[in-house]
């Protein structure tokens, strides 16, 4: 508890002085190109994503603790991709009338971004808007010009962007269908693991629909050497664990939400709520034996109990009806994680997002 308390502090110290006001900074930039965009619709899109999900950029970004000195160019590809992630997000949402071709075209804009050789998609081929103003391509300029300044981005290049590639499921996660929904994502899962997994079909579209693989192998990258035992070992403590419980957590805090608005609810996969309680405080206390299993784990254990302290801090996992489960999570993550929990809801306060 010590090492993970003197970890917590250094982290601390180097987010408030450093790592919080770069973040702000890289967020007003990409705020103020969002503002320009022509289309109206892909402007709502780009300034939604930047508004309501800055807990996911923070978030991203807090995998810059890892390295042992500040890289403002890991910060700055961090940032910027999580920025396209939430975008897409909202803009395949929007656009899902277009198809699942639509989905995937403008998801390349993920794999391109970590591939400086790879030549750029049109990523509005299919879309019914189109007139960003180089809003996306500039994202993903941005993203390779940092990636060519890690030094150690080729031994990761070709794992960040199979898993990329892997996150075109998220174009399968809005189609309007849900019966034909779950059967594709279920067919994806089959097709990505032909051997099986002990994973569920469902956590591990979960799994592919988060980022944090591609985070902690960047990390990786923005190291002068990096050793494929590393390299192994991190992809497969976040990949399916730590991404799966990304997913289910996420989820978890939006079921409400979800079901008011008939999106796709992960945590429903589940037999029973209890048992959607019960599996993610596992996923909870493996994803932290994993994360402490790692070089510098005590910045991995930090990361994992920021990652589920941040989201049980929104308002919709304190309501009464979720309360107890919202508790047993907590105890799950263990003291860090209970220590975490006031704070971030602080600065969700600070930040207006505890509904968000």
């Amino acid at each position: 508890m010590l090492r993970q308390l003197w970890a917590l502090i250094a982290a601390t110290a180097r987010e408030l002085v450093w790592g919080l006001p770069a973040v702000a900074r890289e967020v007003h930039r990409w705020r103020s190109l969002a503002r320009e965009i022509p289309d109206a619709s892909i402007r709502e899109d780009a300034l939604g994503a930047l508004a309501t999900k800055r807990g996911h950029i923070d978030g991203a970004a807090l995998f810059s603790i890892l390295p042992g000195k500040r890289n403002p160019s890991l910060l700055r590809l961090l940032v910027a991709y999580e920025i396209i992630w939430d975008f897409l997000d909202n803009t395949n949402e929007r656009g899902v009338a277009a198809g699942q071709a639509n989905g995937r075209q403008l998801h390349l804009a993920l794999v391109d971004a970590l591939d400086p050789g790879r030549p750029i998609s049109d990523y509005y081929r299919h879309h019914p808007w189109r007139d960003d103003g180089g809003y996306l391509r500039t994202l993903v300029t941005v993203c390779r010009e940092n990636c060519a300044r890690l030094p150690s981005h080729g031994h990761v290049r070709q794992l960040v962007v199979r898993e990329a590639l892997r996150a075109q499921v998220l174009a399968i996660n809005h189609d309007l269908d849900p019966r034909r929904r779950d059967t594709m994502l279920e067919a994806w899962a089959i097709c990505e693991f032909p051997r099986g997994h002990e994973a569920s079909w469902f956590e591990l579209a979960g799994a592919a629909s988060a980022g944090l693989t591609i985070f902690a192998l960047l990390v990786l990258a923005s190291e002068p050497v990096c050793t494929d035992d590393e390299i192994t070992r991190t992809r497969n403590a976040y990949f399916p664990w730590a991404s799966t419980l990304a997913a289910m957590l996420d989820s978890y805090v939006d079921q409400a939400e979800d079901v008011a608005n008939g999106d796709h609810i992960y945590v429903s996969h589940y037999p029973s709520p209890e048992l959607a309680t019960q599996h993610i405080c596992r996923l909870v206390r493996r994803c932290l034996r994993e994360a402490g299993s790692l070089k510098d784990g005590e910045k991995h254990i930090l990361i994992v109990a920021s990652m589920v302290a941040m989201y049980l801090s929104k308002d919709s996992a304190l309501t009464p009806a979720m309360r107890e489960a919202t508790t047993r999570i907590l105890d799950a993550g263990g003291s860090l994680t209970r220590v975490l929990h006031p704070i971030l809801r602080l600065w969700r306060t600070v930040y207006g997002l505890r509904s968000r």
